[in-house]
């Protein structure tokens, strides 16, 4: 059970595995006011950022659980550089099925609602780890605008164009779905740019030491198509953003 070695390769180098800076991580710490103490439970935790960095400026408590074991090698020598393995743990094993052992005060999963089957079940699923009153974050990406041509819908990695709302669409299922938005923090053009970006430099470094790999012609491949695609479709179609929700 892991992420396959291409997903591993593209975001060597990421810390936070969405198009979310670390300031933008840290504005939506600062905008939960949560108590120190309080408990986090994050799904699809990736390297660990947001668990790690809320530790250390929160001084919240934690589990993150990722199917990743190279990202949750990091997580764990993220908590250990920062000072607070004391207080936050990471657990290889598959998120779509892990419940707290106690109601936490916070329940994420930021960028992979797949693990839900979409956002009505990883809702569902969140709120099964939730105390009552808690907050719930779910990053999920949206259209910026909604394409009217399937080549661009194709660009930007996405099947259907029915496959994303607009931002005013996603935030009316989740009122639909029971919960209030309580806030949310956004990702712009440059925090796509930051994500997508990165991962370039990351496949170029790899192939350059890995020509031989299994592996390489397909990141040659995509590496000769990824930048010129982005630019035309993705930047300019695609939104993503964090919400922060309450059940009704």
């Amino acid at each position: 059970m892991d992420l396959p070695r291409s997903f591993v390769i593209r975001e060597s180098s990421h810390r936070i595995h969405d198009p979310l800076t670390g300031e933008k991580l840290a504005t939506l710490g600062r905008a939960l006011r949560l108590p120190p103490g309080a408990r986090v439970l994050d799904l699809a935790c990736g390297s660990g950022e947001l668990l790690c960095t809320w530790a250390r400026d929160h001084r919240i408590t934690g589990t993150g659980v990722d199917i990743s074991t190279a990202f949750i090698g990091r997580a764990r020598a993220r908590a250990t550089e920062l000072g607070v393995a004391d207080r936050v743990g990471f657990v290889h094993g598959d998120a779509g099925g892990h419940v707290a052992d106690e109601p936490v005060d916070v329940a994420s999963c930021l960028g992979a609602s797949w693990i839900g089957g979409g956002v009505p079940g990883t809702v569902r699923l969140l709120q099964r780890s939730l105390k009552p009153g808690g907050i719930m974050l779910i990053g999920e990406p949206f259209w910026r605008r909604r394409p009217t041509e399937q080549d661009a819908v194709t660009g930007c990695q996405v099947d259907s164009v029915d496959d994303l709302l607009l931002l005013p669409g996603l935030v009316e299922q989740f009122g639909a779905l029971g919960y209030d938005v309580v806030e949310m923090v956004l990702a712009d053009q440059d925090s796509w740019d930051r994500y997508r970006a990165a991962q370039w430099l990351n496949v170029r470094r790899w192939l350059d030491t890995h020509p031989d790999d299994e592996l390489a012609a397909g990141l040659r491949a995509e590496l000769d198509t990824a930048p010129a695609r982005y630019v035309r479709y993705e930047r300019e179609y695609v939104g993503w953003g964090v919400f922060a929700l309450m059940r009704r």
